[in-house]
């Protein structure tokens, strides 16, 4: 797996690629997008770009680095959805 920068990692996330920050600490197989071993993004088959939005303000903090995660996926996503509808997902499962 590519170790790359964080824009990077999401870059490669939206164009459905593997990598993985120079900790690990973001990373994607190309479909399912994780922060630490908290998926908070999904890559449909179509290509459109999920983000759940495990944000304090969305009763859903994990930690201040996943909100940063979070907050630059979100950004670059087509669309975000709620933690709790997120996780209920039909692709909740897709774990690394």
């Amino acid at each position: 797996m590519t170790r790359v920068r964080n824009e990077l990692v999401l870059e490669k996330w939206k164009d459905g690629e593997s990598a993985a920050s120079h900790n690990g600490a973001l990373h994607t197989d190309g479909t399912s997008l994780f922060s630490y071993n908290l998926k908070i993004g999904h890559r449909a088959d179509s290509g459109t770009t999920i983000v759940g939005n495990f944000t304090s303000s969305f009763g859903a903090f994990a930690s201040q680095t996943t909100s940063c995660h979070v907050g630059k996926a979100r950004a670059i996503a087509d669309h975000t959805m709620h933690p709790v509808v997120f996780s209920n997902s039909e692709f909740k499962n897709n774990e690394d």
